[in-house]
């Protein structure tokens, strides 16, 4: 029982430090996007770390290339930046 709870617990302690890797990237990426009065948001992390849920903000929102700066920038950044992440997805 014992090792059953510590494996739950650093599997949450992944967890953690992998959405505070996803955070510190997307907050370094963040300003390029201010500067052009756009913003981004991460709104949630699939269980398995794979996928990246953000919600584009400002002139980002319905800006005709966000979907270049979803894919070619954010998701490419993160890709290389914090190992496990495969795919970010845009919610509305």
């Amino acid at each position: 029982m014992s090792d059953e709870l510590n494996n739950k617990q650093e599997a949450v302690l992944n967890a953690e430090e992998h959405r505070i890797a996803i955070d510190r990237v997307v907050n370094a990426i963040r300003p390029a996007l201010q500067r052009d009065g756009g913003d981004c948001e991460v709104v949630d992390v699939s269980p398995d770390g794979k996928t990246v849920f953000m919600k584009l903000k400002g002139a980002c929102s319905h800006c005709p290339s966000a979907i270049y700066t979803l894919k070619f920038g954010i998701e490419q950044t993160l890709r290389e930046m914090v190992p496990g992440v495969e795919t970010v997805e845009q919610v509305w």
